[in-house]
């Protein structure tokens, strides 16, 4: 089947199901008076589009398969007047060509389980990323590895973000660029999937003007998939760990994804032990400063070359059903 034809069956699965959800809505569910005459069990095409403030023709066309292309503040005032729940919400955005959920509401769909989760693999530090790597959730033991991260604002918490921006003193890694570049790579695999969404454009636009050694990695268009991969740590109080990371799927939330970090043999088990109970303090101290900025500059970056990327290891934590 040719994609033109894909696309054109995409779009009338898309009109039926608009359809489907709006005849089990009644006009009393939204406030609207019944009226008479009514010769559909649920809501009218031009009461969705009023509700949802969209034009009457438009959305008559979109329920008819017309080739338009919503945007992902349509579909979600759509997804609100239809109330639709999460999985059909997800099936909305995936008829329309939009893949994902929009990335502001990745936070608050987090299954409160996977805190639980989380929490129940301490000794072990694990966090939960979004494919944008925003970091979502994580357990007392990742906190004592990256206490600043972990501390800043929400907005803040993005793993290559804080990579390009935080200054060298203050990045524990030991290679900073041997571990970002496959975060780029990765970061770039997920950005095909999310092309018109702003909150992606947006946040590597701004990434590209504050850092020119991320805007050089990301022109470099390599692509990866998450897999196993070894971190070596630095901190002043107990010196070397070596992590090792296994990255699991979390059902319900297909883009993101639980990692976690096991120690690479007892010496870096007794140091991660160590951390988890006395988080470094060393870049919040009163009278610490910064020498330089972080990975910003082109002469950072050694030469861009091949780095080896594995299978995804997925383990779908059907406990969060």
């Amino acid at each position: 089947m040719s994609s033109k034809s894909i696309r054109a069956q995409r779009r009338s699965e898309l009109g039926t199901f608009l359809r489907s959800r709006r005849e089990r809505i009644t006009p009393d569910d939204v406030g609207l008076a019944p009226g008479v005459r009514r010769r559909t069990p649920g809501l009218r095409r031009e009461e969705v589009a009023l509700l949802a403030g969209v034009g009457v023709t438009w959305y008559t066309w979109l329920e008819q398969g017309r080739p338009i292309n919503p945007s992902v503040h349509v579909l979600d005032a759509i997804a609100r007047t239809l109330r639709l729940d999460r999985a059909e919400r997800e099936h909305l955005y995936q008829l329309a060509g939009v893949p994902a959920l929009p990335p502001a509401e990745e936070r608050s769909m987090l299954d409160p389980q996977v805190q639980l989760i989380l929490d129940t693999l301490d000794p072990l530090a694990a966090a939960v990323y979004s494919s944008r790597f925003d970091l979502l959730a994580w357990n007392s033991t990742f906190t004592g590895l990256f206490p600043a991260f972990v501390a800043a604002a929400p907005e803040s918490r993005n793993v290559i973000w804080e990579h390009f921006t935080s200054p060298p003193c203050c990045n524990p890694f030991v290679d900073p660029i041997a571990e970002v570049r496959p975060l780029v790579a990765m970061l770039r695999a997920a950005f095909g999937r999310h092309l018109a969404e702003p909150a992606w454009t947006g946040f590597v636009h701004r990434l590209s003007a504050e850092s020119p050694a991320f805007a050089r990695m990301w022109s470099a268009h390599d692509v990866a998939e998450p897999g196993p991969h070894v971190k070596v740590l630095r901190y002043e109080e107990v010196g070397e760990i070596r992590l090792t990371t296994t990255t699991l799927t979390v059902v319900g939330m297909p883009e993101a994804r639980l990692v976690v970090y096991a120690p690479a043999g007892e010496q870096s088990r007794q140091r991660l032990a160590h951390l988890a109970a006395h988080p470094s303090r060393h870049c919040s101290l009163p009278d610490h400063g910064h020498a330089r900025p972080g990975i910003r500059a082109e002469a950072d970056l050694a030469p861009i070359g091949t780095f080896p990327t594995s299978d995804l290891v997925t383990v779908e934590l059907r406990a969060l059903r």
